[in-house]
């Protein structure tokens, strides 16, 4: 989910609970999920810190973390080789 808010462009991502706490913690452009659960998701900002090689794994692991919720029959792609 790509939103704006205050005028900067952000993305809202899955992650593991303990990853969400370390990145909020090291990057300053990481924050809690806008209008997510803030324990299970992180609102991502553009920013120096962040490569794109760096953003794109956070994409992908989020990407992931969604499909493996997803009931087997519905999956587009296998979680495990997805992205790899």
């Amino acid at each position: 989910m790509r939103l704006e808010l205050r005028g900067q462009w952000m993305v809202n991502l899955k992650v593991e609970p303990q990853d969400g706490q370390a990145l909020r913690d090291e990057y300053a452009e990481i924050t809690p999920g806008y209008h997510m659960n803030k324990r299970h998701w992180v609102s991502v900002r553009a920013g120096e810190a962040l490569s794109r090689r760096f953003v794109r794994e956070l994409v992908v692991d989020s990407y992931r973390l969604v499909l493996e919720k997803l009931p087997r029959s519905v999956r587009p792609v296998d979680p495990e080789t997805y992205g790899g």
